[in-house]
């Protein structure tokens, strides 16, 4: 492990001029085992050191930082390797089990994915699985939506000939956007064609797609006062980005149907990144922080719909609804905070 020699940069004489606090304990005790030579307890002392950092450092003590971050990155390599060894039996043992929930594990022990956990604007339901990609066999409902694939597109299609004024801007707002939505506030770069809006069907715009609408009947619908169900076709143009943010309520998912994929599309949810495959349906957790972008020069194209979480009872599904209503009932109308966006 070939790492900063800590007196070269005087980092003992950084650390204990700082005011004391847990970061400081642990960096001078992650020294006393780096001059001892106990390297791997040194690393896994300068890690635990780097998630107590205090809320302002001085820039002065960046080296310390630096260091502590090249000893912890060092160790980290030594250990996939190992742990690498340790888990070949197993996984030769257990060659037809799905594992992808261990190596995601695995790569959030060695710090190569961040864990990301629903943080929902307005609801919250406690001891729902925190899933970035729900398993697909979950929902047999969108094999509909996926088998119409090329007759959606082509509504979409024939929608979309009759010029940007026959999509609306996704982030449609009254006075100064959020600093994040600055560049796509009341802006048709991101664009959309609503089929139910905000828990209401469109009739114009389901009758402009009646193959469409036919494979929508498949559709269970999430109520939910003010903002489901929801249907839209979802127009992403070249060179745009939807910025990270998170959804609204963890007692409903959202589904994407990709229509029209351009190569330099891509859409992360979390520390999962995936690309859209025309006609190959995901469903995601939306209250996880997620982003989409098209670097392409063509239009991104893409039905998106909501849906109930699976893991919700018949009486908790009631009580959100139920919940949702009050809330519109109590202020007039839904806040905008429980009102968001989906990609």
């Amino acid at each position: 492990m070939n790492v900063i020699n800590p007196e070269d940069l005087q980092i003992r004489q950084l650390v204990e001029a700082m005011e004391p606090g847990d970061f400081r304990t642990l960096v001078l005790t992650a020294l006393q085992h780096e001059v001892r030579g106990e390297r791997r307890a040194a690393a896994a002392t300068y890690r635990t050191a780097l998630q107590r950092l205090p809320r302002f450092m001085s820039p002065s003590l960046r080296p310390v930082l630096e260091h502590a971050k090249a000893v912890s990155d060092a160790n980290d390599a030594e250990l996939e390797g190992f742990l690498a060894d340790r888990l070949a039996g197993l996984r030769a043992r257990h060659h037809n089990a799905r594992l992808d929930r261990v190596d995601r594990s695995l790569d959030i022990l060695l710090r190569k994915r961040r864990v990301y956990r629903p943080q929902p604007s307005f609801m919250y339901v406690p001891e729902l699985p925190a899933i970035e990609f729900y398993d697909r066999d979950l929902f047999p409902w969108l094999d509909a939506l996926e088998a119409a694939t090329a007759d959606i597109r082509s509504e979409l299609l024939a929608v979309l000939a009759d010029g940007p004024e026959a999509i609306e801007p996704y982030v449609a707002v009254d006075g100064l956007p959020q600093p994040r939505w600055a560049q796509l506030a009341n802006s048709r770069r991101w664009g959309v064609f609503y089929l139910w809006k905000a828990g209401e069907p469109v009739a114009e715009n389901l009758a402009r797609c009646p193959k469409t609408a036919k494979a929508l009947e498949a559709w269970p619908q999430c109520r939910l006062e003010g903002t489901g169900p929801s249907a839209v076709f979802s127009i992403l143009e070249p060179h745009t980005r939807i910025p990270p943010h998170v959804g609204v309520n963890n007692a409903r998912l959202i589904a994407h149907i990709p229509l029209i994929v351009p190569a330099g599309c891509g859409f992360r949810v979390g520390a999962e990144t995936r690309e859209w495959e025309p006609g190959r349906a995901f469903v995601f957790d939306d209250t996880i922080e997620h982003e989409a972008w098209n670097d392409s020069d063509q239009p991104r194209a893409v039905l998106i719909v909501d849906c109930w979480n699976p893991y919700l009872s018949e009486a908790e599904r009631e009580a959100v609804t139920a919940m949702t209503e009050g809330v519109s009932a109590y202020y007039g109308e839904l806040p905008a905070y429980a009102r968001g966006a989906e990609g």
